[in-house]
């Protein structure tokens, strides 16, 4: 299949792929989509974050209608082939065309969310498309935090029903989007003078996987583990004392690989049969979840510092008490969890060690509970935390117009129903349910695969029967 320029929603993409616009980076584009508007003679927000905001009134005989939001990020994720020269700051993407899929030569494609801003567009300049009063929300720095929609105002809308376009799978649609926020709890660190050995013990051959779909497979957080097995080393008697305590690279990622380097002046085969016991406890408990996980054990050179027993200890019993995964599921919708929360990162200088937190909940309440939480224990244990980057979740509404419309275009279109399905990672939907609490909200979006990768692809025929239910559905929307 062709990449077909005389479809308008086709062309709107390729005119956003000749536009720069990473997160931080989307001025350009916003400023385009301003210019759209008042090519078209449509009225426009836009705000201090280039978020942008066009207005299309009712089509004839639906002017009582309820207005309609449609919504879509323009910012994209910007990596690259190791072996790709492109410039994300000033060049144009280079599209082509494998097997009816659209990629980018060595680089994302940002299908992610420009297929949504491309269907928008397409929709505001078709005067043959019936519809309600449009509020078409083009928004900013999605991939970096939601930061472009959590700056709207409730005033720049009326509509209480929305169409997000980030959504995919094209006969799908989300149900719920978790909450969540990050928390960093640090601790100043205390040192002394040392003679004693000095080893490493690190874990590795975890899965990992993100944090949001992957935390209910019971799959093992290499920062959690490598703290057990030192504490219970130290239960069994074993002396211990932290010098280098590292690991995990995102707080939003299930960490693989952990690393502790640690002074001890116990015997070198006690400590090690101490080690390896807890590391083949934890083989069996990850069996069936983990099968990769081992543990390594290596003397090191000796360190002229240690951390002070207070500091070595405070450290490991917060990495062992803290609330860690997978918390509750819901009740409401089989297979999702409700909360949960991440040890992503540890990292640690002379200075300071500090632990960053991923927390996560479609129910305010859920979050606030475990931030309570870690608040208690870092107050009995001595660390300083702070939480910052909320944004808000949507919890799952049993009735929704907007859904049996989606699921009656869809049984018409292919006879089957509509996929219905509940995430718990975050998404814009849940800043617009919290600015206006009664919105009924659907996701629509074509087949992609190997998002936020260079291997990004779009199913341009996905791309077009996607165009199609989404017509069907606005125009539905009396």
């Amino acid at each position: 299949m062709e990449f077909d320029l005389s479809k308008r929603h086709c062309f709107y993409f390729n005119e956003t792929t000749k536009i720069p616009h990473g997160s931080y980076n989307e001025k350009a584009l916003s400023d385009y989509i301003v210019e759209f508007a008042k090519a078209h003679n449509l009225k426009y927000m836009q705000d201090d974050m280039w978020n942008v905001i066009v207005y299309k009134p009712a089509s004839v005989g639906y002017e009582s209608a309820e207005p309609l939001i449609i919504q879509a990020h323009i910012d994209m994720v910007c990596e690259k082939n190791k072996d790709s020269n492109h410039n994300f700051e000033t060049d144009s993407l280079q599209l082509y065309v494998e097997d009816g899929w659209l990629k980018a030569k060595g680089t994302t494609l940002g299908a992610d969310d420009c297929a949504g801003a491309a269907y928008m567009l397409a929709i505001l300049e078709d005067d043959t498309l019936a519809h309600p009063a449009l509020e078409c929300i083009f928004t900013v720095q999605e991939e970096v935090g939601l930061f472009g929609a959590m700056n709207l105002k409730a005033e720049d809308i009326s509509a209480h029903r929305m169409i997000s376009l980030d959504g995919g799978g094209e006969v799908s649609t989300l149900l719920s989007s978790a909450g969540g926020c990050r928390a960093d709890i640090s601790k100043k660190l205390e040192w002394e003078d040392n003679t004693d050995a000095c080893y490493r013990v690190a874990v590795r051959g975890l899965f990992g996987g993100h944090s949001g779909g992957e935390i209910h497979k019971e799959k093992g957080n290499a920062n959690v583990l490598v703290a057990r097995i030192l504490k219970e080393a130290q239960v069994n008697g074993c002396d211990i004392q932290l010098i280098n305590f590292n690991g995990g690279l995102k707080d939003n990622a299930i960490p693989r690989e952990a690393d502790m380097v640690f002074a001890s002046n116990t015997n070198v085969e006690e400590l090690k049969k101490s080690l390896f016991n807890t590391e083949n406890d934890i083989k069996i408990e990850l069996e069936f979840s983990d099968a990769g996980f081992h543990m390594e054990f290596e003397p090191v050179e000796t360190e002229s510092k240690k951390l002070t027993q207070a500091v070595s200890d405070a450290i490991l019993d917060y990495a062992m008490l803290m609330p860690n995964g997978f918390m509750h599921r819901s009740m409401a919708i089989e297979g999702l969890t409700l909360t949960s929360l991440n040890l992503g990162v540890v990292e640690m200088d002379e200075e300071r060690i500090s632990f960053h937190v991923s927390i996560r909940s479609a129910i305010e309440s859920g979050i606030d509970h475990l931030v309570r939480q870690l608040e208690l224990l870092a107050k009995h244990l001595g660390f300083a935390i702070e939480t910052g980057a909320r944004y808000p979740g949507w919890n799952y509404s049993e009735v929704s117009g907007m859904r049996d419309i989606y699921d009656e275009v869809v049984q018409e279109l292919y006879g089957k129903p509509l996929v219905k399905l509940a995430a718990h990672g975050g998404c814009e939907c849940g800043v617009f349910k919290a600015l206006v609490n009664d919105m009924d909200i659907i996701s629509v979006g074509p087949v992609s695969k190997d998002i936020h990768t260079p291997d990004e692809s779009l199913d341009l025929a996905s791309f077009d029967r996607t165009y199609t239910i989404l017509r069907n559905i606005v125009s539905r929307c009396k």
